[in-house]
């Protein structure tokens, strides 16, 4: 049961994490006091409707289309969340492509342009450790919205939407590489930035800040005379 299910939805905010010492470092010394502070990381809730601005329509827009064509809007939607003039949809994995489709080719939605993908890792989340987050922007109607799809860290697949937004294609393999996400139906998940053998996904909060040997394939320094010059 995830923390969602526990606490009967979020109304309020989510506690993700709890963040102990100014630098997360237990054995330093520390004779400031800093050491001894206490932060829950909490993101903000569900909104409930009215949102205000254009969000309300946009709902409204989303889930007749989601409904004309058989899904229940709660099946695809988690919930809302506005938060600093900003509009984020919280989705679920099952239904994730035709949400998206919907705010790609909806006349009165029209984000025709996804800005980003990228991931978020909240270890202690239990069930949602992983988190896709996709940017997208209506050029024709100027307007910006955020869709949020969280995962289990023993089961990280999402659809990719890259037959929706082509250029999504290298953003996913980053989020790939660096956050573990599977993207099913990428037409090439490989690594992007590490060599393709290299254990891990350097992102995650669980991965090592240091120690890790690094092998160099290949690479070699020139002698001072032939380096670059400024």
């Amino acid at each position: 049961m995830s923390n969602l299910e526990k606490s009967g939805g979020i109304t309020e905010g989510h506690q993700v994490d709890v963040r102990v010492g100014a630098f997360r470092n237990k054995d330093s010394g520390d004779t400031s006091g800093f050491g001894g502070l206490v932060s829950p990381v909490v993101m903000p809730g569900a909104s409930s409707k009215p949102f205000g601005a254009w969000f309300d329509m946009a709902a409204d827009v989303l889930e007749k289309s989601l409904t004309k064509s058989g899904i229940k809007a709660k099946d695809a939607i988690e919930y809302y969340t506005v938060d600093r003039g900003e509009f984020t949809i919280h989705a679920k994995p099952e239904h994730l492509l035709s949400l998206c489709q919907y705010l790609r080719d909806d006349e009165k939605l029209r984000f025709e342009m996804c800005a980003s993908v990228s991931g978020v890792h909240f270890p202690q989340d239990k069930d949602r450790e992983l988190v896709a987050v996709i940017h997208l922007l209506s050029m024709t109607h100027n307007r910006r919205i955020r869709v949020q799809v969280a995962v289990a860290d023993s089961n990280p697949h999402l659809p990719s939407i890259t037959a929706l937004w082509p250029n999504a294609d290298w953003h996913e393999r980053e989020t790939y590489d660096f956050f573990g996400i599977i993207f099913d139906g990428h037409p090439a998940l490989t690594r992007i930035q590490m060599p393709d053998d290299w254990p891990g996904h350097p992102q995650r909060k669980d991965y090592p800040l240091g120690g890790i040997p690094v092998e160099y394939k290949g690479a070699v320094v020139p002698p001072p005379s032939e380096r670059r010059g400024y």
